[in-house]
């Protein structure tokens, strides 16, 4: 069979993290995959260098992943249609709100028989009748198979080599499961594979907004009691909206590291938590907050928030969701965080 090329279509926080995997698994299975692992870099000035040129020479992000090494084999392109052009794995891990544009210049410029793996936490958008997935917006783009990969998984945390899990949603698990799971899975990246993509990917896009919920109740100096109730309830909303909108999933899913865990470290430790903190703590707007404390970033929360009670407004179902709907509330400055409390107190699953 012939070697397997692997690009990366995004080279942030993450998407650098998860270059220090695929980048180790690739040369370690020669007779699956091309070693080279070519990776988007959207170009930046770094105090007068390009990043491109820096990521290639000292094999090291330094503006989203300062201090850790990229593997060699990691090279930096900064046209993403060379970037992708040959390849039969495409990793997209760039914000939800690029992929439209980042799709249609890749459209009828990949391979037919290319299959694509989303790492991104989000909604493409919102539908009268339902929502739009990001893989969902990638297979109707590039005309290609899209799996899924979510999880417990914070950058930093990967990057340090901590154990962690991750689970990988695809339709066609008998072709592609095994080919994915080895490219990503070592000894302490921990890969499972289901066919319950949908769930997958909801979970990974929701949670974020929970994570919000649960800044917003640290910003207010409650513990880790209501935190708790948050966490519990925004699973049950979560839970709730996946069956409504896509129903079938397997209540398993939920359970997996893309399920329960990930919405738990999202909320102790996740960049949507910290920047809802600050939002509650300092009187500025979160657009402000999120320029001072991520560096380029962008938290995910307030925006997937937006989306999503759009398409409840719209299926009239606001009402099973007081949670997701206090948080864009909350971002949106109609709300003082303050009423949070009584939201979660009048919730139907106090009913």
């Amino acid at each position: 069979m012939a070697q397997k090329k692997v690009t990366l279509v995004g080279s942030g926080n993450w998407g650098s993290a998860i270059a220090r995997i695929v980048g180790n698994t690739t040369k370690a299975n020669p007779d699956l995959f091309d070693p080279l692992v070519r990776m988007w870099v959207f170009e930046e000035l770094i105090d007068g260098r390009k990043l491109s040129e820096i990521i290639n020479t000292e094999h090291e992000n330094v503006k989203y992943l300062p201090g850790k090494k990229l593997p060699e084999n990691v090279v930096a392109i900064t046209d993403v249609v060379e970037a992708s052009k040959d390849a039969d794995i495409l990793i997209f891990v760039i914000p939800h709100q690029f992929v439209t544009r980042v799709c249609q210049q890749l459209n009828g410029k990949v391979k037919s028989d290319a299959v694509a793996i989303s790492l991104i936490k989000g909604l493409s958008t919102a539908k009268s009748d339902g929502i739009k997935l990001v893989s969902d917006e990638i297979k109707e783009i590039l005309k290609i198979d899209v799996a899924v990969l979510m999880g417990a998984n914070l950058a930093p945390e990967v990057a340090n080599d901590n154990y962690c899990e991750a689970t990988i949603g695809t339709k066609n698990k008998d072709s592609n499961g095994n080919i994915l799971k080895t490219l990503f899975h070592t000894d302490n990246f921990r890969i499972s594979v289901v066919d319950d993509c949908e769930a997958v990917e909801l979970c990974g896009a929701l949670k974020n907004i929970v994570a919000c919920a649960a800044g917003f109740s640290d910003g207010l100096g409650y513990g880790d009691n209501t935190k708790a109730a948050i966490i519990r309830l925004g699973m049950m909303e979560i839970i709730r909206f996946v069956n409504q909108f896509y129903p079938g999933a397997k209540l398993s899913t939920f359970f997996e590291s893309c399920g329960l865990a990930d919405l738990v470290t999202t909320c102790y430790g996740g960049r949507n938590r910290r920047v809802c903190e600050a939002f509650v703590k300092a009187n500025k707007t979160l657009p402000e907050i999120e320029k001072e404390m991520l560096n380029g970033q962008s938290a995910q929360g307030p925006l997937t928030a937006e989306e999503v009670v759009e398409l409840l407004e719209k299926t009239k179902s606001l009402d099973g969701y007081p949670l997701f709907v206090a948080v864009n509330r909350i971002c949106r400055g109609e709300l003082p965080p303050q009423q949070l409390i009584n939201c979660l107190r009048d919730h139907p699953e106090h009913q």
